[in-house]
């Protein structure tokens, strides 16, 4: 552990006492000292991906718009919709000659059959009976095609053609249980649900237009009944009222959603090494332009609107930020315990630790950003070294996106990851790592994420103001840069010290008289 490790440490240790005794009652609390270490993890996580890219003698500015970017594509890999287990794509709609034109044949409708009309552009929605069905082998569509297609008549008229839409199979409900206990009820429906399972959800209709839904939790398939338990009372329905089921439709599995955004996370960084190893663009122009274009492609991707996961994954997914191992419980029967995203940390900060201190690599980084041109010369392939460490930096900023995405459960693209890149330079260089490059250290940026987050929490707890958050990190950057800066004028002219003394020769004895 070198000085700088040393000395950040001790302000840490600082911090920590002067928020133990100016506001112990909340700075002590269990729940405060999770978040805080929850938060940490997170921070320096993305932290130690930038000091390899420091260390390199490189920088990235983009880390806050690839966490924004990362946590909107996981929503949109994780998105779930609902679609009728039974419906069929409406290809055109005549509205007051009560008609629905089907393309080719239709086998899961027959006359006397109550449907749902499921309007698309106007999104209309009407409930129907189906009164006859009739074939027609050279339907001439408005726009010229002509295909053979099923023409449906219902029992009432729609208030305008339109096209596109769907109809969904209604089906009659046979009994309604409740348990008012539990806020629970069970609803048996007409026919086997052989297709229906557990977070599907069920549509309800009544006879006077009410509409509510509820989410499945257990079915049981009967002789020609199905009995399905649902998470919610349904005080209002009864059996007048037409049900739809529902299927879920998760867009990816959860492996395939996280490990695509980890593959994203380090092609970009794939990217960015090519164009300043290979191309020579100055790191910060090409991170700059990074910044600049994921947070539009963020915003773009969801037309700038917030998205999230519910609570879709609030027992598989969300614990990976939000969760904690228990530790002990304290006087108060509150339960102590350690985030796992900590745990996360400790994974990560263990590998990367190893990598730069103990592999080839990672001597190859420190020599690279010592001096670019005596590493290539002594035959280090210094772009390679770049790039790696560019795709270090960027995976761990996907893993950080990830993180951050779940722990808030939405993203809103315009301002989540806003400035982190900031925290984790500032981590960076607070914790050890050079701007000028090839020095740095692992359990340095750990630590320096520990002291800004104490800092955040500190403004907080104290009062302080939200606004004065930022002038604390730019104090903090610019306390390490000109640190580093006043180590190295020392440290040089201690050697400029020893080289003259060494030159210097002795004096020769006096003579004797």
């Amino acid at each position: 552990m070198n000085a700088k490790v040393i000395g950040i440490f001790c302000l840490l240790i600082v911090l920590c006492l002067i928020m133990s005794i100016f506001a112990g009652d909340t700075f002590l609390t269990p729940f405060n000292l999770e978040n805080l270490v929850r938060r940490t993890s997170m921070y320096a996580i993305i932290g130690i991906g930038v000091a390899f890219v420091i260390i390199t003698g490189g920088i990235d500015l983009s880390i806050g718009s690839i966490i924004a970017v990362m946590g909107v594509l996981l929503a949109k890999f994780l998105a779930v919709g609902y679609a009728p287990v039974d419906f069929r794509p409406i290809e055109q709609v005549h509205g007051e000659q009560q008609e629905i034109i089907f393309k080719g044949d239709i086998t899961q409708f027959e006359i006397g059959d109550d449907v749902r009309f499921f309007g698309g552009r106007r999104a209309r929605s009407a409930m129907v009976t189906i009164t006859g069905i009739e074939q027609d082998e050279d339907y001439t569509a408005p726009d010229g095609r002509t295909f053979p297609a099923t023409r449906v008549s219902i029992d009432k008229p729609l208030t305008a053609d339109d096209r596109y839409g769907q109809i969904a199979s209604v089906t009659r409900i046979a009994a309604v249980e409740r348990d008012t206990e539990s806020e629970q009820a069970t609803v048996t429906l007409v026919g086997r649900h052989e297709e229906l399972a557990r977070r599907d959800q069920i549509f309800f209709y009544g006879p006077e237009d009410g509409q509510t839904r509820a989410t499945v939790e257990h079915v049981e398939l009967l002789d020609d009944r199905t009995r399905l338990r649902v998470d919610r009372e349904i005080a209002l329905v009864d059996d007048t009222w037409l049900t739809i089921p529902h299927q879920r439709k998760q867009t990816m599995s959860i492996p395939m959603a996280l490990g695509s955004v980890m593959g994203i996370g380090m092609f970009l960084g794939l990217l960015h090494g090519l164009l300043v190893a290979k191309m020579n663009i100055q790191p910060f122009v090409v991170t700059l332009c990074g910044l600049l274009i994921y947070r539009g492609a963020a915003r773009w991707l969801v037309d700038d609107q917030t998205v999230g996961f519910g609570s879709e994954y609030h027992n598989s997914l969300t614990p990976l930020a939000r969760g904690k191992l228990p530790l002990w419980e304290t006087a108060e029967g509150v339960t102590l315990g350690l985030p796992y995203p900590a745990l996360i940390l400790l994974g990560v900060g263990v590998l990367a630790a190893i990598f730069l201190n103990k592999t080839i690599w990672g001597r190859y980084m420190l020599a690279t950003g010592r001096n670019e041109e005596a590493a290539r010369f002594s035959g280090i392939n210094t772009g390679g070294v770049i790039i790696l460490a560019y795709v270090i930096c960027t995976a761990l900023a996907a893993l950080g996106g990830i993180l951050f995405a779940l722990d808030t459960n939405s993203v809103a693209p315009s301002s989540h990851g806003f400035f982190f890149e900031l925290y984790a330079i500032a981590a960076a260089v607070l914790g050890g790592c050079s701007l000028r490059g090839g020095e740095g250290g692992i359990l340095g940026v750990v630590i320096a994420a520990a002291v800004l987050r104490v800092l955040h929490n500190m403004i907080n707890l104290l009062g302080l103001g939200d606004t004065l958050e930022w002038a604390v990190i730019g104090a903090v950057i610019l306390a390490g840069v000109m640190a580093d800066e006043l180590v190295k004028r020392y440290a040089a002219k201690r050697r400029t010290a020893k080289r003259s003394a060494a030159q210097t020769p002795e004096a020769e004895p006096a003579g004797v008289g």
